[in-house]
């Protein structure tokens, strides 16, 4: 007896490409965590013994490069939500760290020559600052009503840094000639304490799930799901 080999053989199913690219978020929620908790400590008038500049460097290489490339890696997982705003705020502290060392560093050198111009120079200063901060608040805006679908954590996140941006605008428009912080800006810099926590927080947790231990951290469920 023969055994009929007309049978068409099905190819076997392959199996879906894992990904070889491990989840940026963790790095992108540390890199902005730690810059926001140094720079929300200067504005909230902590620095007494320190230079203040502590935050500077880190806005470079830790805020915005590390946060910088977690935002092109999350390009690469196709997460649009988590390359805006990773790149974004990664521009952000590069940005900001360049205005201080390009124009605000300058303008209060030049202050040595000129002393009669020292308080228009800082009333300019606080005003470039609360544009900058008012212009990255309505970035937030939008970003804060997406992570609604995200989850709880991450939506904390963005409430805290909004609400930090948009303190810190008011408080630098209003702040005149004042070289130290305001009253309005140590607020501001409260709330970025407090926002710097939630986004280590969030970071832990996605390090952790990374792992797969039985070690989790709760994020909360999405508002919109």
């Amino acid at each position: 007896m023969s055994v009929s080999e007309d049978r068409t053989v099905q190819p076997a199913t392959a199996p879906a490409p894992v990904s070889s690219i491990a989840d940026p978020a963790p790095l992108g929620l540390a890199a902005f965590a730690l810059t926001t908790f140094l720079l929300s400590s200067k504005n909230a008038g902590w620095m007494t013994h320190a230079t203040g500049s502590a935050w500077l460097g880190f806005a470079f290489a830790y805020g915005g490069l590390a946060q910088l490339l977690a935002g092109m890696w999350e390009f690469r997982r196709g997460n649009t939500f988590g390359s805006t705003a990773f790149g974004t705020f990664g521009a952000f502290w590069i940005g900001l760290a360049l205005w201080v060392e390009l124009v605000a560093n300058p303008a209060v050198a030049g202050i040595a020559k000129a002393p009669s111009t020292a308080a228009a120079t800082v009333a300019s200063l606080n005003h470039d600052l609360g544009w900058i901060t008012l212009a990255f608040a309505i970035v937030t805006i939008y970003l804060l009503i997406l992570t609604t679908q995200v989850n709880l954590g991450i939506f904390l996140v963005f409430l805290g840094l909004f609400v930090t941006l948009l303190v810190l605008a008011i408080g630098n428009f209003d702040a005149g000639s004042a070289l130290l912080p305001t009253g309005t800006i140590k607020v501001g810099g409260y709330v970025g304490v407090v926002t710097a926590l939630i986004a280590f927080y969030a970071s832990a947790s996605g390090v952790a799930a990374g792992m797969g231990g039985k070690l989790q951290f709760p994020m909360g469920k999405p508002f919109i799901s």
